[in-house]
């Protein structure tokens, strides 16, 4: 069993996120997420993320379910709290 990176803290997912997304996407999701693996972020994504794991500011991943919708995992900079939401609900 691998182990986190960072905390999630609380994990809350929007309503819309909730009726669009699959349980099981979502919850592989936020494993890739915890682990670092952060989806199809741009490059320039990637690189703050690495710096916000070093430097504790807030976190993105962008991932595609089975349907290939687009959702997001955000982690809150202090790791109190992580989101999955729809793009245009941010």
């Amino acid at each position: 069993m691998q182990t986190n990176l960072f905390p999630l803290g609380r994990v809350v997912i929007t309503a819309t996120a909730h009726t669009r997304l699959s349980e099981e996407s979502v919850l592989a999701s936020l494993a890739r997420h915890a682990n670092g693996d952060w989806g199809d972020v741009c490059e320039d994504d990637r690189r703050e993320n690495e710096l916000s794991l070093e430097r504790g500011f807030r976190l993105l991943s962008v991932y595609r379910d089975g349907s290939e919708t687009t959702f997001w995992i955000i982690t809150e900079a202090d790791r109190s709290a992580t989101t999955v939401m729809m793009p245009g609900e941010y």
